[in-house]
């Protein structure tokens, strides 16, 4: 297909989705043509699976809570009280 520019112009988000479905346009000047919109190929990069086997270890308790000590630095030092938190006596 071709068109001239004032048409591409225009047309652009038409014009492209007819070339991601494979079509090629011409873009022409005054009946030159002056530029092609073409489909780009994607490079999809293919991950291998298992890459990292034996390079990364999770402890057993990864998702303990947190102690009470450590929890109140995220409360500015305090814990808020909730009915299901019982607090130890200092």
């Amino acid at each position: 297909m071709e068109v001239n520019i004032h048409q591409a112009k225009t047309h652009l988000s038409r014009l492209l989705q007819r070339v991601a479905s494979g079509e090629e346009i011409t873009i022409a000047r005054a009946g030159v043509p002056v530029a092609k919109l073409v489909r780009v190929k994607s490079k999809k990069k293919v991950r291998p699976l298992g890459i990292l086997r034996g390079k990364l270890w999770v402890a057993e308790d990864f998702d303990a809570p947190l102690p009470d000590e450590l929890l109140a630095e995220f409360y500015g030092g305090v814990l808020p009280k909730t009915p299901s938190r019982k607090r130890k006596p200092k």
